[in-house]
């Protein structure tokens, strides 16, 4: 069994991780699309000295992880659906959608960074929720982007057509 850092057995099962910062601001209301143009704030949590975040001005974008704390338990769905229950779209299994219905509950957006004031994140194109609990971020690096050409069907970009459109449009 592994162990954890003081020796103690880590579960096989699940984990715990910390929360580390909320959502500030920005979208409310789950909506699927127009979530572009929107600004939000990351606020650090205050046990989280603020040198953590030193040097991180000097990026363009974060990788965010989040927790879908505003949805339930009872959302998670384990088995094939259509995306968005549209039939046109071909049944896909839980770990093809991005969205709440799978198990642990996590996202992760790359917003741009736009400035740091204290514990503070400005950022716009973050596409979680006011109040959205987050478990870790860091900056982008491109070097740990995809590498290769990135594939897949078209249903997709025809599902996602407005998704970054600005919220203003809306």
């Amino acid at each position: 069994m592994p162990r954890a850092e003081k020796g103690e057995p880590v579960s096989t099962k699940s984990i715990e991780v910390p929360v580390i910062a909320d959502v500030v601001g920005g979208h409310k209301g789950r909506l699927d699309d127009f979530k572009g143009g929107v600004e939000s704030i990351i606020r650090l949590r205050p046990e989280y000295p603020e040198e953590t975040l030193q040097g991180i001005e000097e990026f363009s974008h974060l990788q965010v992880t989040w927790f879908f704390n505003l949805g339930s338990p009872e959302d998670v769905a384990l088995h094939a659906r259509s995306p968005r229950d549209n039939p046109a779209w071909p049944a896909t299994g839980t770990f093809v959608h991005h969205n709440h219905r799978r198990p642990a509950r996590l996202a992760t957006s790359f917003p741009r960074l736009l400035r740091v004031d204290g514990r503070d994140l400005h950022v716009t194109d973050l596409d979680a929720d006011d109040g959205t609990l987050v478990v870790d971020l860091v900056a982008v690096f491109k070097e740990f982007l995809p590498r290769g050409t990135v594939t897949q069907p078209a249903w997709p970009s025809e599902m996602l057509k407005d998704y970054w459109s600005d919220a203003a449009e809306r």
